[in-house]
């Protein structure tokens, strides 16, 4: 069997259809009450002149799992579950078999007519263990003929009122059926959201942190500033660095156990912070404290805004590579991205604390800078914005066929580091 679960011979009717190289395909995470990432939902992208403007959802899903086979679950999805959308002709054509039942939840389209056909076929589904969700789920819902066998309701959160959400999970809560409330935007509507009881939540809530009353660093996090500081000077001082890693006995040891993993390879193993300060040179001192520094600042942050941060970084340094007309330090600017979420602060108080140059700053603002389309480009990328993604990868002189490549590279990556 192929990663993922997946079987090995996918058949002729969709063997033909497969494309030379995965392209237009996103995903988008799906949380537990934790914050923690349960699995993820893959959205079709037809190409990046017309995203995803089919006229056509049975192809638009069945591309959808042509391209997921073609990648492989396992890596599109960190070993997560999938949840695969499908439409009426998809469920019935048994195509969602292709996958192993512990892999996937079928997504049941709320355009789906639930006639004899699709019940039954819907009913031998869950029998072979597959997970059923009703997609888009509303009070009323013409679907209720799916209810008993359904394991997974996903509530559209901007078209049922807060009332309508509390009436639909009294009359539906059961034991093994799952709560979702999709299309949470921002932190106080996934607060509302697990206030009234839902299980899982999906949306980029986690990458727009509520604005907090106070602008001062939590005192656990000052460190982490300080570094962070330090690393941003353009002189870089290498006994300040060491004076405050010795500070955070688990710093510490979370950059001794990285410069000794096999993301390096150093001949030798690293035994103390100075002896890796001297290894690792200026440019890359720069670099793997400020990942280390983010990563021990986000222990309690979520896991996918830490993996965001880290694949963001990554996407940024690689892309920035490709750009001979403008420099920079892009695999910081990506990751400090996201710093006002990890540090639990606004990005203004983060920024006006260090001393990075205007343009970084003004990048991190969303305000007009030489490295702000990098950043966007990044962002497009992790949305599946291929339109914009395509105008803005033209702009930057980058060509936009590498740019699918260079993300998914960085997802790996970035799977790879968090391990470490």
């Amino acid at each position: 069997m192929p990663a993922g679960g997946l079987v090995s011979n996918p058949g002729p009717a969709l063997s033909a259809a497969l494309p030379e190289k995965l392209r237009f395909v996103a995903r988008q995470p799906i949380l537990d009450r934790q914050e923690r990432v349960y699995g993820y939902e893959i959205l079709f992208r037809d190409g990046l002149e017309n995203v995803c403007r089919t006229d056509d959802p049975d192809q638009a899903c069945r591309s959808t799992l042509d391209r997921s086979l073609l990648i492989g679950l396992d890596q599109l999805c960190d070993g997560k579950r999938a949840f695969l959308n499908c439409t009426r002709e998809v469920l019935l054509q048994d195509f969602v078999r292709l996958f192993a039942p512990e892999a996937i939840v079928v997504e049941v389209l709320e355009t789906t007519t639930c006639d004899e056909a699709v019940v039954e076929v819907c009913r031998r589904l869950r029998s072979s263990n597959y997970q059923l969700a009703l997609d888009d789920f509303v009070p009323k819902d013409p679907r209720k003929a799916l209810l008993p066998v359904a394991n997974w309701l996903k509530v559209d959160w901007p078209r049922v009122t807060p009332k309508d959400c509390r009436a639909l999970i009294a009359e539906h809560r059961r034991p093994g059926l799952c709560l979702l409330a999709e299309k949470i935007e921002t932190r106080e509507d996934f607060q509302l959201a697990l206030d009234m009881g839902f299980d899982y939540f999906q949306g980029y809530f986690f990458a727009k942190p509520a604005i907090i009353a106070t602008e001062e660093i939590p005192a656990n996090k000052l460190n982490a500033l300080q570094l962070l500081r330090a690393v941003s000077r353009k002189v870089l001082d290498l006994k300040e660095v060491e004076k405050l890693i010795k500070l955070d006995a688990s710093l510490c040891y979370r950059l001794l156990r990285y410069l000794n993993s096999p993301l390096f390879f150093f001949a030798t193993e690293i035994r103390s912070v100075r002896h890796a300060l001297m290894v690792l040179g200026e440019v890359q001192v720069r670099k793997w404290i400020s990942l280390v520094v983010v990563l021990d600042a986000g222990r309690d942050s979520s896991n996918i805004l830490l993996s965001t941060a880290l694949a963001r970084a990554r996407f940024c340094e690689l892309a920035g590579a490709e750009i001979r007309h403008i420099e920079g330090d892009f695999f910081f600017l990506g990751l400090m991205s996201l710093i006002d979420a990890i540090l639990s602060v606004p990005m203004a108080a983060v920024v006006e604390r260090m001393p990075l140059l205007p343009e970084v700053k003004q990048a991190l603002l969303g305000e007009p800078s030489r490295l702000l389309p990098i950043l966007q480009l990044a962002c497009a990328e992790e949305g599946g914005k291929f339109e914009r993604s395509h105008a803005l990868s033209k702009a930057l002189g980058i060509d936009h066929e590498s740019i699918r490549d260079l993300y998914w590279q960085s997802v790996m990556w970035a799977r790879e580091a968090s391990r470490t």
